[in-house]
């Protein structure tokens, strides 16, 4: 949690000031979104390549709701 304190001498600071604290703030926001992904790791990624069995379920879904619609 942010100090009162804290929070009152940001206030006090001028405009550019306050400008710097925030591009301080936001790269220091960057440098941990950055940090999520480690180089070299492996991240495995779902694929619907050979997903038959999704595709007819989905196809299935599809023309009960065509049918549903044209009656």
């Amino acid at each position: 949690m942010v100090s009162t304190e804290l929070v009152k001498q940001l206030r006090r600071l001028n405009r550019v000031d306050k400008l710097e604290i925030i591009q301080i703030l936001a790269a220091e926001l960057a440098n941990e979104e950055t940090d999520l992904i480690k180089s070299g790791a492996l991240y495995p990624v779902w694929s619907p390549y050979d997903a038959v069995e999704a595709a007819n379920i989905m196809l299935e879904a599809l023309n009960t709701e065509t049918s549903q619609n044209n009656e």
